[in-house]
């Protein structure tokens, strides 16, 4: 029964990835990049021409620089769905494609500022949204040049497992990284819903970086099942402490979210050049 739920999973998971990492998938994508951000402008243009109906008004806003919070938006939905996939790959390269997005946030974050700025944008008596587009911006800079660091402690590392181990391993993640994408689905659907007929409450980043130390730690408790050893049971444990703390960056006050990212970015990289230091083994 294990093993038909393995393949079941492998015969799932495979062509969703294979499509997903295609050219036309990224063709697509970019279409619907540069149309999004195209037909926002538009939208937010008529808005403020008095030209939208009442029910379009308050979602669509009236600054133009909301456009480019939603082409943000959806690089970042983008992605979070290539780091699901990355998922069955290593826990290493998942914690940095976390890394990754969180970069990304703070750069939107920093975009988001400019909402309170006037069009033509000029420089007011109010700093605070340039502070915080600093403060954004830097954190931002600073994981990208901690994750340079932190690619460069990756190794690859030999076989210890047979290759039906192997192959039940790396399953077993597929099985997760399906899991994850139906709550990512559900999440954006919620999210989606709420966002044109709720009251935008919703955190769908916030929520979902929740679901993430979850499967984290799921994924340390499948990844004991094939490598019990001590070191390989704390490096995994370790990068889901640097997930936790990065889900906090993302609920924390301006100035200490990038500070808490930078932190979790470090603690990441520490901990990497540690094991790889000290540890000499070939875990997988």
């Amino acid at each position: 029964m294990t093993t038909r739920v393995y393949d079941a999973a492998t015969h799932v998971f495979d062509p969703l990835h294979a499509y997903w990492e295609s050219e036309a998938n990224r063709k697509v994508v970019t279409v619907l990049l540069v149309t999004l951000f195209l037909v926002s402008l538009g939208l937010i243009e008529l808005n403020r021409q008095g030209m939208l109906p009442a029910s379009l008004q308050g979602v669509v806003g009236l600054s133009h620089f909301q456009a480019i919070n939603a082409a943000f938006t959806l690089v970042l939905l983008v992605e979070v769905v290539s780091l699901i996939f990355v998922l069955p790959c290593s826990v290493s390269k998942s914690v940095g494609k976390q890394f990754e997005i969180l970069a990304l946030i703070l750069l939107r974050n920093s975009f988001k500022e400019l909402v309170y700025l006037p069009e033509p944008i000029q420089l007011g008596t109010d700093m605070m949204p340039v502070l915080r587009i600093l403060s954004d911006g830097f954190g931002a800079l600073a994981i990208f040049v901690i994750l340079g660091l932190y690619y460069r402690q990756q190794k690859q590392r030999g076989e210890l497992m047979t290759g039906e181990t192997r192959y039940r391993f790396v399953a077993a993640k597929k099985l997760v990284a399906l899991g994850l994408l139906a709550v990512f689905i559900a999440l954006a659907v919620y999210g989606g819903w709420d966002f044109f007929f709720g009251d935008r409450a919703f955190a769908f980043f916030a929520t979902f970086y929740t679901v993430l130390i979850f499967s984290d730690i799921l994924l340390v408790l499948v990844s004991h099942r094939f490598l019990p050893t001590f070191h390989a049971v704390l490096r995994n444990s370790g990068y889901a402490v640097s997930t936790l703390l990065l889900r906090l960056s993302l609920t924390a006050p301006p100035y200490y979210d990038a500070g808490i990212g930078v932190a979790a970015a470090l603690f990441a990289l520490a901990l990497t050049w540690t094991y790889n230091g000290f540890y000499s083994t070939k875990d997988g």
